[in-house]
């Protein structure tokens, strides 16, 4: 459950940011900046904050190595997906949600990635303070 809450939130957060509807901070900022520029700013900076902590903490858990393969992972998916017709990657609005999707995947997965580790192998992590 701990990861479900973690990837939720990273893909919460990545669809904030923006998709491929008009509810998303990319378009309401550009729309908006010259009337709510304090607003604009505030919203952008708790923005980055969730995404320093997310990235900061996937980084030193999985590295860019790590990323890469659980992006490579999620496109191998996609690829057979694609290839037994089940996904049709025409639709450009559909794609950009798989993208979402997959970012957020590995944002969930580089935060949680002691936890995981943990519970696959045993082994605690320097970083435990609690055990």
């Amino acid at each position: 459950m701990s990861f479900f809450l973690r990837w939720l939130f990273a893909f919460v957060l990545l669809a904030a940011t923006f998709n491929p509807t008009q509810w998303n901070y990319v378009r309401w900022a550009s729309a908006n900046f010259d009337t709510q520029m304090p607003v604009v700013v505030l919203l952008g900076l708790v923005l980055l904050i969730g995404y320093i902590i997310y990235l900061r903490a996937t980084l030193r858990s999985i590295g860019l190595f790590g990323m890469a393969l659980i992006l490579a992972l999620v496109g191998a998916i996609l690829w057979v997906l694609i290839f037994y017709g089940l996904v049709d990657l025409s639709d450009p609005k559909l794609a950009t949600w798989i993208g979402i999707f997959a970012l957020s995947l590995v944002l969930g997965v580089g935060l949680s990635w002691s936890i995981i580790r943990r519970r696959l192998s045993g082994q605690v992590d320097m970083d435990d303070v609690e055990e």
